[in-house]
């Protein structure tokens, strides 16, 4: 379901003028998660497909494209169709993920319905169930999903919410690590360290935000393993 959409955004589509829209339902209970409310994908729709459908043809020439967030978007039954609409009225279309169906992420992007893929990467490996709040979690489809954009099938970023109880120096060691030996030899291209922020709508309440100087050691330990390693939101 269409949770909600923000009309216009300069940052969520690099170099694009953009909306974004929200789709509800997720398969990680992330602590830090912003989107809560979308979690259990059970919540009123914000809005019908035409409706947004609609919005988007009377905002062609002056949007650029079109990002698809979450939640979760790949668990959306009815996203395959969405996108094409979408994509039959001209825009670019950015899709968030977490990675965790790859064969979705494969089909979307096969079928050029996806332009540019920004992935979250929660963590290093022995530490990514409990940064996505789950006690079991199998990193092979979050693993073949990172390959894939890493063999560079599509335009991505990768991104990482920082957050102080998740993360340390030896997380980011390890994480930079894990993703240029799943890069097959060539460095991953980029990554933006996102500082956790709280909010009311925040899953879990007392988390922290990282110093200044945590996010430089821990921008210095990726930059090991990653091209370029860059800070978002932290003006």
């Amino acid at each position: 379901m269409i949770a909600g959409l923000q009309k216009m955004t300069l940052l969520d589509y690099p170099g694009k003028v953009a909306c974004t829209v929200f789709l509800q339902g997720c398969n990680f209970r992330c602590p830090f998660c912003h989107n809560s409310p979308l979690l259990p994908g059970k919540g009123e729709e914000g809005l019908t497909e035409e409706e947004l459908l609609a919005f988007l043809q009377k905002r062609k020439g002056l949007l650029d494209a079109v990002c698809i967030s979450g939640g979760e978007p790949t668990l959306y039954s009815g996203l395959e169709d969405l996108l094409r609409r979408v994509k039959a009225l001209g825009y670019l279309i950015k899709l968030d993920t977490n990675g965790s169906r790859p064969a979705v992420l494969k089909r979307l992007v096969d079928s050029k319905l996806v332009d540019y893929v920004a992935m979250d990467v929660k963590n290093c490996p022995r530490r990514y169930g409990q940064t996505v709040g789950l006690e079991k979690m199998d990193l092979q489809p979050v693993e073949e999903s990172l390959r894939f954009l890493l063999s560079g099938a599509v335009s991505y970023e990768l991104r990482t919410t920082v957050v102080d109880e998740f993360h340390d120096a030896q997380a980011m060691e390890e994480m930079g690590q894990w993703l240029a030996d799943l890069a097959a030899g060539a460095k991953p291209q980029r990554l933006f360290l996102q500082p956790f922020l709280d909010r009311d709508s925040v899953l879990v309440s007392g988390l922290h935000t990282p110093s200044a100087g945590q996010l430089a050691v821990f921008r210095e330990k990726l930059g090991r393993y990653i091209e370029t390693v860059q800070l978002r939101g932290t003006d």
